[in-house]
């Protein structure tokens, strides 16, 4: 149930996001989930995409700095109390959240999670009964 994530070093300057989405939306490639993460030198644009292989070569052969990472989907109601219950399980297992980010829709919300340990936090979760998106599922949303 792991995701692939991409993460793209941007230079902190006006329209580097853009330059970024055009690329990919000429290439084809959807952004389906991102984060953007700066400080006063460079941003750090985290998303999943419909086609990671084909969309790492096409910004690094834009001499875009490019790193893929596993993560986990979480896909959970989205209401309120939902996320706490699935952190409090998370936290008590002693895993650490390295970070994450959301997006909902409706009555459903799903949680990009980058723990320290993927295998742990896949088993923890689902032997909790609580839901992991496939890449496959989460470019069908």
């Amino acid at each position: 149930m792991l995701i692939k994530q991409l993460s793209i070093f941007l230079e902190n300057k006006r329209g580097r996001f853009t330059e970024v989405a055009k690329l990919l939306g000429e290439e084809n490639i959807n952004m389906t989930a991102f984060t953007v993460s700066e400080n006063s030198d460079f941003g750090i644009l985290r998303l999943i995409v419909s086609d990671t292989q084909k969309a790492i070569k096409v910004l690094r052969d834009k001499k875009y700095a490019v790193t893929e990472a596993d993560v986990i989907c979480l896909h959970c109601p989205n209401k309120p109390g939902a996320l706490g219950y699935a952190m409090d399980i998370i936290t008590r297992s002693g895993i650490f959240i390295e970070y994450m980010y959301a997006f909902s829709e409706g009555d459903s919300a799903n949680v990009i999670i980058r723990p320290d340990s993927l295998e742990k936090c896949t088993e923890v979760l689902t032997s909790n009964k609580l839901e992991l998106l496939a890449a496959s599922d989460l470019y069908k949303l």
